[in-house]
């Protein structure tokens, strides 16, 4: 009787327990659900970053951008922040085909950074990746010729190991470049007017205000936020006057995956991506961005009215635990306030630029990559390891997968590349035009081709890399230089003292 009754406790013990764990597993599944649909009050003017001053010297457009420590207001106080001549983020850039541009990059940090040009084809002794270190009170003055068609790019830092947290603290800017052949006039392009950037970026706050930058439960990517800042304002509205206006969407997040649309559902033309404009006008509702990647939208309001530009759940390709990164999150990011009457813009034209195909025929290598664990190929980063040397104006395929289950991208230096195949397929159209930067879902294949033009140097390495900045800074990340025709690759110095000294 006793022994019955002691296991009738027990048994009783074990269901109460199995009762709490249940309970405690709903709570947690559920608690990692973030939504602010409907709940966000637009109360804050968005802030536009402003354009770049500069000037000619010698012939070069030079500006000048410095790195500083300051204090922002996201909503919580003043907080700590490091920005780009400014508190946070950075002035836009702006350049046109053909020039030579300098920018003279001073950090008046206490700590090394370094300046990445997102985007940009350029000589790899100015990509201003991890080897190219601007220590505290240092310098560094890239220069280069501006050759590719008009597009939305970046600028953020790229320190091995820091680049997450560098970006997060408010290092980023846009750099736009401009090029009458590849531009379309009847595109809205009056900046700050109807061509307005849009820096989403999410972020978290401790009880003091400021931003904390610790990894979310079994995330496996790093920080996500529960505050979307749009240009750094939070809580941001957009006064329209025109009838349409062209929004140029950055991702400049450290983790988290948008899918952009309108809180009504309203369509809207995709007119370019990572590298330019696309060949046709995309119709559509949604568009999805990893961190890293931009979109150029425009947008057709009508007087007087209102519109919600919101990011809905997604399918990140991951499994059911695409929700502890974010996939079943939904977030409100920027209102559109359309004036009483709105100055006429010309319809966006179906037919947009040529966009000349590169041939599978044309490549003469095909390489593997597959992103598993922090690591490409079964490798992580080595700052002395040049992996691979593609010729100077040679084709290549790029046949990339993801591996695992956790949310990867890739992001490729100097290049754009396009997408020949996802999964066998012809790629889906806001894929068909040039980019830098694409989404891996899991144990899906992408076949991406890319030219590596103009520039040699087996000494100074570009970089290929996950771009959830988590999954950078942990490793998943490789080299390779371009070499002359019949080249080989050279010996990559990077010697200790450089950590703390930069360049001058």
């Amino acid at each position: 009787m006793r022994l019955r009754r002691v296991l009738a406790v027990i048994g009783v013990v074990v269901l109460l327990l199995c009762t709490v764990c249940a309970g405690a597993g709903v709570w947690l599944w559920n608690s990692q659900v973030i939504s602010t649909a409907d709940e966000v009050d637009f109360t804050r003017p968005l802030a536009v970053p402003p354009l770049a001053p500069s000037r000619m010297e010698s012939g070069r457009r030079v500006f000048d951008l410095k790195a500083q420590a300051g204090t922002h207001d996201f909503g919580h106080g003043q907080t700590p922040t490091w920005g780009f001549n400014g508190d946070v983020l950075g002035p836009t850039l702006r350049a046109t085909r053909g020039e030579q541009v300098q920018v003279n990059v001073t950090n008046a940090l206490d700590q090394t950074t370094t300046v990445h040009w997102h985007g940009m084809h350029l000589p790899a002794a100015a990509d201003g990746g991890p080897h190219h270190l601007v220590g505290p009170g240092k310098s560094w003055s890239p220069t280069w010729k501006v050759d590719q068609p008009a597009a939305t790019l970046w600028y953020h830092p790229h320190l091995h190991g820091e680049t997450a947290k560098h970006v997060y603290r408010g290092l980023a800017g846009l750099f736009l470049i401009d090029d009458p052949a590849t531009s379309v006039d009847a595109l809205p392009h009056e900046y700050g007017v109807d061509d307005v950037p849009v820096i989403v970026q999410d972020r978290k706050f401790d009880g003091g205000g400021r931003l904390d930058d610790t990894p979310g439960f079994m995330s496996g990517v790093g920080v996500l936020g529960d505050t979307v800042a749009v240009n750094g304002t939070v809580g941001p509205y957009l006064d329209v006057t025109t009838e349409r206006v062209r929004l140029r969407l950055l991702n400049g997040s450290n983790a988290r995956v948008y899918d952009f649309g309108f809180a009504d559902d309203r369509r809207f033309a995709l007119v370019g991506t990572d590298g330019g404009l696309l060949s046709s006008a995309y119709d559509t509702d949604r568009i999805m961005l990893s961190p890293g990647e931009r979109a150029e939208i425009v947008v057709t309001m009508k007087p007087g009215e209102r519109a919600v530009l919101r990011s809905y759940p997604q399918d990140l390709g991951t499994g059911p635990f695409g929700r502890f990164t974010g996939g079943a999150d939904t977030l409100d990011v920027l209102q559109l306030r359309a004036a009483g009457t709105l100055a006429p813009r010309p319809a966006v034209p179906s037919k947009l630029v040529e966009i000349p195909r590169l041939a599978r025929a044309d490549a003469v290598q095909q390489r593997p990559f597959r992103l598993s664990g922090h690591a490409i190929n079964s490798k992580q980063m080595e700052m002395t390891r040049i992996d691979f040397a593609p010729e100077r104006d040679s084709v290549e395929i790029w046949k990339v997968v993801n591996n695992d289950g956790e949310p990867h991208s890739l992001h490729v230096h100097d290049v754009q590349f396009q997408v020949l195949t996802r999964d066998g397929a012809a790629p889906p159209p806001q894929l068909s035009g040039w980019k830098d930067t694409i989404y891996l879902p899991g144990d899906v294949t992408f076949e991406l081709i890319m030219r590596f033009s103009d520039f040699a140097d087996p000494n100074t390495p570009y970089m290929f890399h996950c771009h959830v900045l988590f999954h950078e800074d942990a490793g998943m990340m490789g080299q390779f230089v371009v070499v002359p025709p019949g080249g080989k690759p050279g010996v990559i110095d990077h010697p200790s003292h450089l950590a703390h000294g930069g360049h001058h």
